[in-house]
């Protein structure tokens, strides 16, 4: 089992930054990848980020050369987010690939306006 916490939402103006993070527990060391997901009422659920832990990341379109996904050593995952725009205004879900199970966090919400 993976628990996982997300933090670091809020309101930011446009062209802000903010630095997401998702507080791993449990069996962190059956993780094989994280990932940020975003939904937006009404819409699908989106990958945002994913990296496995070897490093690798991978970004969705929208998002490459503006956001950062970054994991430590606890699994501990970070998601920083610059250049917003009111496009990234969304719910943000931290999830885990362990074992094939999938967990996911109850998310953090990003509001980006003026």
């Amino acid at each position: 089992q993976v628990q996982l916490v997300e933090s670091g939402g809020g309101l930011v103006q446009p062209g802000g930054s903010l630095k997401l993070t998702c507080a791993a527990s449990g069996s962190i060391f059956s993780i094989n990848a994280m990932g940020w997901y975003r939904q937006d009422p009404g819409k699908e659920r989106e990958l945002v980020a994913r990296i496995l832990s070897s490093g690798r990341a991978e970004y969705a379109d929208s998002v490459k050369g503006r956001f950062t996904i970054s994991i430590d050593s606890t699994r501990n995952t970070y998601l920083r987010m610059n250049s917003l725009n009111a496009e990234d205004a969304a719910r943000y879900y931290c999830n885990a690939e362990s074992g094939g199970m999938v967990y996911w966090g109850k998310g953090t919400l990003v509001t980006v306006s003026s």
